[in-house]
């Protein structure tokens, strides 16, 4: 039996912009897309500044993963997109706030822009279920 793709956007995460879902799930292995720090009940950036941005970030990435029985403690990698290296320390000020104790792998990527005015970073990363 060929395993089948569960994709999803679940209610009180961002709009995507294009094409696609935020979640894409096969057992129990998760991959969310890119994601931006986007306030899903406005439809707007969570503010002008990365530490903002970042902790929406992974809000979002929180309720996307309860969807499909996971957490935040269950994140195997995350990629980080940022644009300017001088925010990197902000941006760690406000993810070590979120994820707590846990480290799963990552990395930083610098990027030039970034497809919605304003965002200063995107995030996408790979977990698993609780199961």
């Amino acid at each position: 039996m060929t395993p089948i793709v569960e994709t999803s956007t679940p209610p009180n995460t961002p709009t995507p912009i294009g094409p696609y879902n935020h979640i894409a799930k096969i057992g129990t292995f998760i991959t969310i897309g890119g994601t931006a720090g986007v306030n899903p009940a406005t439809g707007q950036l969570a503010g002008d500044d990365v530490f903002s941005q970042t902790a929406q970030i992974l809000d979002s990435f929180k309720v996307m993963l309860e969807s499909v029985n996971s957490d935040l403690q269950h994140v195997v990698h995350i990629n980080i997109f940022l644009q300017n290296m001088s925010d990197f320390d902000e941006m760690n000020r406000a993810y070590i706030s979120k994820m707590g104790d846990h480290r799963p792998a990552r990395t930083v990527i610098g990027v030039r822009e970034l497809p919605k005015p304003g965002v200063l970073l995107t995030m996408n990363l790979t977990a698993v279920t609780r199961e």
